[in-house]
């Protein structure tokens, strides 16, 4: 654990809040962080909340994205991105699924939660929620190069395994979730 913990925070160099020189410290709990020696600032690598939406149209077709940036650039996905720190997580869903396909949507449910790598931040906690379009017109928007509605039997390849988890659970289709990417 020690080795992994030094290999999180061995690209720190400087403080986010002041500027100052970081160094590997062991912390409190036996654990290494890296800490600012001018002001005490300890950095923690959390894992990142995300949210997904999983939405089906009255041809029980499944709402799809084209990635426009990376990660993973140019496979399709749910529309989902990471958490806003000024909005919940269901705020959070109702925008990007607007920011991304131009759809209003509100939740139905909450399917499930999913952990997995982030490219970017490491680790992210997914969690995958139901919609239901209540307005606006499809269109791809915001870091979606393309939207539109695929069947479950068509679907292209899908970019992040916490969105084939929550595929799955919502459509019982059984895509290949077993490696944390």
């Amino acid at each position: 654990m020690q080795e992994l913990m030094t290999k999180l925070y061995s690209d720190v160099s400087y403080c986010q809040r002041c500027g100052g020189k970081m160094k590997l410290n062991v912390d409190y709990e036996n654990k290494i962080r890296s800490v600012c020696d001018a002001c005490g600032f300890v950095l923690y690598r959390n894992p990142i909340p995300a949210v997904a939406m999983v939405v089906l149209n009255d041809k029980h077709e499944l709402l799809l994205v084209l990635r426009k940036y990376e990660p993973r650039a140019g496979m399709w996905a749910l529309p989902s991105g990471y958490a806003e720190i000024f909005m919940s997580p269901e705020q959070n869903a109702i925008a990007e699924l607007s920011e991304e396909t131009g759809l209003i949507g509100e939740i139905d449910h909450r399917i499930d939660w999913f952990y997995g790598f982030s490219p970017i931040y490491y680790r992210v906690i997914s969690l995958g929620f139901r919609m239901k379009v209540t307005g606006g017109e499809l269109l791809a928007g915001d870091d979606a190069a393309d939207a539109r509605f695929f069947p479950l039997d068509a679907l292209p390849e899908i970019a992040f395994a916490a969105h084939r988890h929550f595929i799955n659970l919502e459509t019982g289709l059984q895509l290949n979730t077993g490696v944390i990417e």
